[in-house]
């Protein structure tokens, strides 16, 4: 394996296509947990094999999230946007707070799919909060010039005012009214 990254809390390594992240074993321990569970519901990179400090897992080939924007068009950017909404959906409805979704942009891979990566520090809550980051990033100045040149409008304080709506039920209802929100902007 060859040297390919170091992040804040461990290191990356390479061979072909199998990607191995080394680290602290209480870090590594929490990601594999919710590797396992959160790939049963196609939500991060397939998980391999484990061991005490590390875990193997296929290598994601892709852009990051801001990178896509960038080069690609309306349609296409809205659909990623959709999709990592849906998958911001199951991390809520299972409870789980992934964090950093207010600012991912190097935990969201983009290639024929979508790949949300790094849940070293995921926790179970009653009051997930995937959604509602996610989409305070959507608002953030990161996006404001990007979404100006896609032509992709946001108004946000009826976006805000969604946002608030599904913090406060929870529900498929609220969900689906963000979704409709997206696919008109």
């Amino acid at each position: 394996m060859v040297y390919f990254s170091k992040g804040k809390r461990g290191k990356i390594f390479l061979k072909n296509n199998v990607t191995k992240k080394v680290g602290s074993s209480k870090h590594i321990n929490n990601e594999i947990k919710w590797l396992k569970i959160l790939n049963k519901f196609n939500i991060g990179p397939k998980l391999i094999s484990s061991g005490k400090n590390y875990f193997e897992y296929h290598f994601i080939k892709g852009e990051f999230i801001l990178d896509y924007i960038g080069k690609n068009d309306k349609n296409k950017v809205k659909k990623v946007i959709i999709k990592v909404l849906k998958q911001c959906r199951i991390l809520d409805k299972l409870k789980v707070n992934k964090l950093e979704m207010h600012h991912p942009v190097k935990h969201i891979i983009v290639n024929s799919d979508v790949f949300m990566i790094d849940f070293e520090r995921c926790y179970s809550t009653d009051k997930p909060k995937n959604i509602s980051q996610f989409c305070q990033f959507l608002m953030s100045g990161n996006l404001k010039n990007l979404f100006k040149d896609k032509k992709i409008k946001i108004n946000q304080k009826e976006f805000i005012d969604l946002v608030k709506n599904y913090k406060q039920k929870y529900n498929e209802k609220s969900f689906n009214e963000i979704i409709k929100f997206i696919k008109k902007a």
